[in-house]
C-alpha cells in the first residue's frame, strides 16, 4: 500500500485525501492548525470543480450550504446609496455556481474522508528525499517514512519552500492586499454585500443567511514593506495606514479588525515550471494559486486534487509517470484561470472617483437598458469559460 503525506486540511488536501483512499493508497494528513475552523469567508464553486463534488456524492450537501446572498449594495463615504446588482452577477456566477463559506466546504471535506489519519497542531519541519520514500520530520519532532508528500499548503507552502526553494522565487504579485475578519453582525445586512468603493481600495461587508457576525474584506495597494505572514500587529498597522482617512463606517471597521480569524495577504499568484520533483508534488494554491482576484482557486484546488489522485492511480501510485501525467492535464486549466485574475481586480479596485461614477452611474440605469443579458453574458462568459476549460479524468474504479 502507498503512503501519502499530505500537507494541509483546507479543500484539495481532504479532497485528495479521499481520492487516494478510494483508489487503495494510505493518505495521511498534517495540519499546522490545531483544529478545523468553520466559517471563514466566501467561496465560489463552478464548472469542472462541481462535477468533482457530484463523483464523491457531496454536491447536495454543498448546495443546502449556499450563502444565499440575494443583493449587492454600493455606498459612498456618508453611506448614501449609490447602486445595487444581483449578489451572483456581481460575484461572477449563474446557473449551477455554488457559493458557500469556505471553512464549511472544508469541514465536509474532512468528515467526508472517513478513517483518514489527520495530524492537527502539526506541521513538516524537513524533508530527505530517497529512492524509494520521503523522511519527513515534523515541527513536533516526530519522524515517519512516506511514498509521497503532497504539499497542500497554501500560498506559504512549507512543502514548496522545502523542496523547491524560497517562497518569494514563486510569487507573483498583483500589486494588491487582501484582508479578512470578522466583524459584529451590527455592520452588515443580511443576505447584502455592502460595498464601499474608494480610489485605489475598497471595503466591502457581508452577513450571510442566519450569520451570528459578518465580515469585513478590505482591497488595498500593497504595502512597500510587506509585514511577515505571521506578524498579525504588524498587518493590523499595514491595513490601518492603507486605509487612513477613507470614510463611511471604515474606521468602525479598522478598530474591529483584531477578530481572531484576521487574515492578510497579498493579491499574488503562485507560478512554477513544474510541480513535483521526485516523490514530493504540489496541488491547489501551493502549486498554483490564482490569487483571489481570479474566484477560482477553490475550484482549481478540488479539480488539482481530483486530477492528481486519478493521475496517480492511473500510474499505480509511480511518481514520475503520475505526476506528469497530472502536470500534462491541469497546466492549462491553471493558466486559462490564472488569466483571470488581473483582469477580475481591475474592476475590483478602481483607479478614480471618475470610474466609481462611471461604474455606478451604469449599474443603475443597467436594469433599463436593451440587450441587458447580452451585457451579463459577456461579463460573465470568461470565467465561465476558464471554469470548464478542462476534460477531467474517468474517476478510476474504488479499490477492492
Amino acid at each position: 500500500m502507498t503512503d501519502v503525506l499530505i500537507s494541509g486540511a483546507g479543500v484539495a488536501g481532504p479532497t485528495l485525501a479521499w481520492w487516494l483512499r478510494r483508489q487503495g493508497f494510505r493518505p495521511t494528513v498534517v495540519e499546522r492548525a490545531p483544529a478545523l475552523r468553520d466559517g471563514g469567508y466566501k467561496v465560489d464553486v463552478r464548472g469542472a470543480a462541481l462535477t468533482v463534488l457530484d463523483r464523491m456524492g457531496l454536491l447536495e450537501e454543498v448546495r443546502r450550504r449556499d450563502t444565499g446572498m440575494r443583493l449587492a449594495r454600493f455606498v459612498d463615504a456618508g453611506g448614501r446609496q449609490l447602486a445595487t446588482m444581483d449578489a451572483a452577477l456581481f460575484g461572477g456566477r449563474e446557473g449551477d455556481d455554488v457559493e458557500m463559506l469556505r471553512g464549511d466546504l472544508a469541514r465536509l471535506l474532512v468528515d467526508a474522508t472517513g478513517d483518514v489519519e489527520y495530524l492537527f497542531g502539526d506541521s513538516i519541519a524537513a524533508l530527505d528525499p530517497a529512492a524509494d520514500g520521503v523522511d519527513v520530520t515534523f515541527a513536533g519532532g516526530g519522524r515517519r517514512r512516506f511514498d509521497l508528500v503532497i504539499g497542500a499548503d497554501g500560498l506559504h507552502s512549507a512543502v514548496r519552500r522545502l523542496a523547491f526553494g524560497p517562497t518569494a522565487t514563486h510569487l507573483r504579485p498583483l500589486g494588491h492586499h487582501i484582508a479578512i475578519c470578522t466583524v459584529p453582525a451590527e455592520f452588515g445586512e443580511e443576505r447584502v454585500e455592502l460595498m464601499h468603493p474608494a480610489p485605489g481600495r475598497s471595503v466591502g461587508v457581508y452577513r450571510t443567511a442566519g450569520a451570528a457576525n459578518a465580515r469585513a474584506l478590505f482591497l488595498f495597494p500593497s504595502p512597500v514593506e510587506e509585514p511577515d505572514h505571521r506578524d498579525l500587529p504588524a498587518q493590523r498597522v499595514a491595513l490601518a495606514r492603507a486605509f487612513g482617512g477613507a470614510g463611511w463606517r471604515v474606521p468602525e471597521l479598522l478598530a474591529a479588525a483584531d477578530a481572531p480569524d484576521f487574515y492578510f495577504a497579498p493579491m499574488s499568484q503562485v507560478r512554477l515550471d513544474r510541480w513535483s520533483t521526485g516523490r514530493i508534488g504540489l496541488v491547489g494554491d501551493a502549486g498554483y494559486g490564482p490569487s483571489p482576484a481570479s474566484g477560482q482557486g477553490t475550484s482549481l484546488g478540488l479539480v488539482g486534487a481530483y486530477v492528481l489522485a486519478a493521475s496517480l492511480a492511473e500510474a499505480g501510485g509511480e511518481p514520475v509517470a503520475g505526476f506528469a501525467a497530472y502536470e500534462r492535464r491541469m497546466r492549462p486549466f491553471v493558466e486559462a484561470n490564472q488569466g483571470l485574475a488581473e483582469r477580475n481586480l481591475a474592476g475590483m479596485v478602481l483607479s478614480s472617483a471618475a470610474r466609481i461614477r462611471f461604474q455606478t452611474a451604469m449599474l443603475r440605469v443597467m436594469p433599463r437598458l436593451p440587450g441587458r443579458e447580452r451585457m451579463i453574458r459577456r461579463v460573465t462568459e470568461p470565467i465561465r469559460r476558464a471554469a470548464g476549460a478542462i476534460t477531467l479524468p474517468e474517476a478510476p474504479a474504488a479499490a477492492r
